[in-house]
């Protein structure tokens, strides 16, 4: 018998991968966790039915996510990443010259062993220990109620507005990022598909732009993702990405980030301008 999962993208709409396999089933104290080995996708992790990452296209986020805000900031010597317990944004960050350290707090240790387990490629820096690496296991918005101008740059590499990741998209959470930067720091979110997720997109960049001078949202082709285009969005004291000296980027071992995208990742086409008008 085949063996098939959906994820409902919207009530409308599903994403259909066959299964090989099922390797993890499980639940934390936060939510239900799976791993399944799809034929299209590879391994993919799945957090409450929702696809989370896989094999095959996890490096388009996970370099974006990672390589566009630190391309932005000149000197981002000490990164804090808030979820993330794939592994896939703190490979990507210790690759920079610059970064001294980054933390990263996930509140879902069981996230980070099975990724550890099943999914080592995207895990890597986590099972190597990585020297630049501190993990913390606990609260992300807990952790950024108590830090004050501390990061260069801070990555909100989180799950969708639900569950646990539901406070990591309100103004509060927000105005505590804002307080944890330093002067001259800026701040990346995930902020969902331009297509299916218009309201929520609209919402989060009117509470960004409240807080941070300089406000911009880039895209990124990502397949698992609904509609396969997927929305970031930076806040920044200081840097605006549309001024930054593609020259100047580092260069580095990446399958989809480069210079030029650096750049022309923040061409919105014309009716998501008009989404934030």
């Amino acid at each position: 018998m085949e063996l098939w999962f959906t994820e409902y993208q919207t009530k409308n709409l599903g994403l259909t991968a066959r299964v090989k396999e099922t390797l993890f089933m499980g639940k934390s104290e936060f939510q239900d966790i799976a791993v399944v080995d799809t034929y299209e996708f590879g391994r993919m992790l799945v957090l409450d039915g929702v696809l989370q990452t896989s094999i095959f296209d996890e490096y388009i986020y996970h370099e974006m996510i990672a390589h566009v805000p630190l391309g932005v900031h000149p000197n981002p010597q000490n990164v804090l990443v808030i979820g993330g317990g794939d592994g896939g944004s703190v490979r990507e960050i210790v690759k920079h010259t610059a970064v001294q350290q980054v933390e990263m707090v996930e509140i879902d240790g069981l996230v980070v062993e099975v990724s550890k387990k099943y999914l080592p490629e995207i895990s890597v820096a986590l099972i190597q220990e990585h020297p630049k690496l501190q993990l913390k296991i606990g609260d992300g918005i807990g952790h950024m109620a108590g830090a004050a101008n501390k990061y260069d740059v801070i990555i909100v590499d989180c799950s969708d507005p639900i569950g646990p990741g539901e406070g990591l998209f309100t103004p509060a959470f927000y105005q505590d990022v804002y307080k944890a930067l330093r002067t001259d720091g800026l701040f990346v979110q995930q902020t969902e598909s331009p297509f299916y997720h218009q309201p929520l997109l609209k919402r989060l960049r009117q509470d960004i732009a409240t807080l941070f001078p300089i406000t911009r949202t880039y895209l990124a082709q990502i397949p698992l993702y609904p509609s396969g285009t997927h929305c970031f969005t930076i806040g920044s004291k200081k840097y605006d990405p549309l001024t930054v000296d593609k020259s100047h980027v580092s260069q580095m071992e990446t399958r989809y980030y480069n210079r030029d995208l650096q750049l022309s990742c923040f061409a919105l086409p014309n009716f998501i301008q008009e989404l934030f008008k």
